[in-house]
């Protein structure tokens, strides 16, 4: 954190990787303290105000390809323009939400950074407190098709027009295989109703790890916030050490059942034990253990001999010393 011109500047917090992944756009390494990082929904598939509409296909394509691209202001780009860069991209989807096109609602989220400096601080106080929010995306598409026939409407008007419902279905264009990214820019309105800076990186949802767990069984990408994740490696490793506990545990049993069965059953073969025990449920186990030691026990004591009960002493041994 650090302060310029009376504003506080603070870059937000990153994961451990994500500065090495911010370092590969700069000339020298930054560190964490030197940057104002936030994250930013660029586009979706929901249909927008020019009734047109992303492919799921094409919001992972330009995950990719928005990599390193420049934030700019109304799609103007001239150097002086440049504002932040992308070193983060991802799709993320949104459980439960549909869009008017009936599909499960995905988001292009990016991560992007910029100096703290004090020619920053205005654009950074303008991010905090929401004044700088909504973005445009600039890019470049293989295919724009009608939502309704398939048509290419680059080649022809295929007749039906954009807004328009036919049946239950609303006629937009479809835009598929992107081709490029130019830039991406924040505007006063942008084409997509919900593109913009976002609070936090996912919107946290304050899912616990039960939550987490659940959502593997769903279908699309899974997306984790950094305390998220590191939520999850801490339960990971708790779980590693009582995996190796529970293996050591149970080793010590396999072995205790191989023993004690060559005591109960001299004539029984040690491998064929070894390799019973191998197979047996940790319950089978404990039977066979406690079985084989009470056969055990009838045959030779397994406690060692001067091991046996302590001698009682006498009350009338002590009495001189009773006061």
């Amino acid at each position: 954190m650090k302060e310029t011109g009376g504003v506080i500047l603070k870059g937000g917090a990153l994961a451990a990787d994500e500065l090495e992944q911010i370092n590969r756009y700069t000339r020298r390494p930054f560190q964490e303290e030197e940057l104002y990082t936030f994250s930013v929904a660029l586009c979706d598939n929901e249909i927008d105000r020019d009734w047109e509409r992303f492919t799921v296909g094409a919001l992972h394509q330009l995950s990719s390809l928005f990599l390193g691209k420049t934030g700019i202001f109304n799609h103007n780009p001239q150097t002086q323009n440049q504002a932040a860069r992308i070193y983060d991209c991802r799709v993320e989807p949104i459980p439960g939400r549909k869009t008017r096109a009936g599909e499960g609602y995905h988001r292009l989220v990016a991560k992007a950074y910029l100096p703290c400096s004090e020619k920053n601080a205005d654009l950074i106080l303008e991010l905090e407190s929401g004044i700088k929010k909504e973005v445009s995306v600039g890019c470049a598409v293989a295919k724009a098709v009608c939502s309704i026939c398939g048509a290419d409407r680059r080649k022809k008007d295929c007749g039906h027009k954009k807004g328009e419902s036919y049946g239950e279905a609303v006629c937009c264009t479809v835009l598929d295989e992107p081709t490029d990214a130019y830039e991406w820019s924040f505007v006063a309105v942008p084409a997509q109703r919900e593109a913009g800076v976002l609070k936090q990186y996912g919107e946290r949802r304050n899912r616990n790890l039960e939550d987490i767990l659940k959502s593997l069984d769903g279908e699309g990408e899974l997306v984790l916030d950094f305390e998220e994740r590191s939520a999850l490696r801490r339960e990971v490793q708790r779980l590693w050490e009582e995996a190796a506990c529970g293996r050591q545990y149970r080793e010590d049993l396999e072995k205790s059942v191989v023993r004690l069965c060559s005591v109960a059953e001299p004539g029984f073969p040690v491998q064929a034990m070894q390799r019973a025990a191998e197979s047996m449920s940790l319950e089978d186990l404990k039977a066979f253990e406690k079985a084989f030691r009470g056969k055990a026990e009838q045959s030779l004591p397994l406690a060692p001999q001067l091991a046996g009960a302590q001698k009682k002493e006498s009350p009338a041994e002590n009495r001189a010393f009773q006061i």
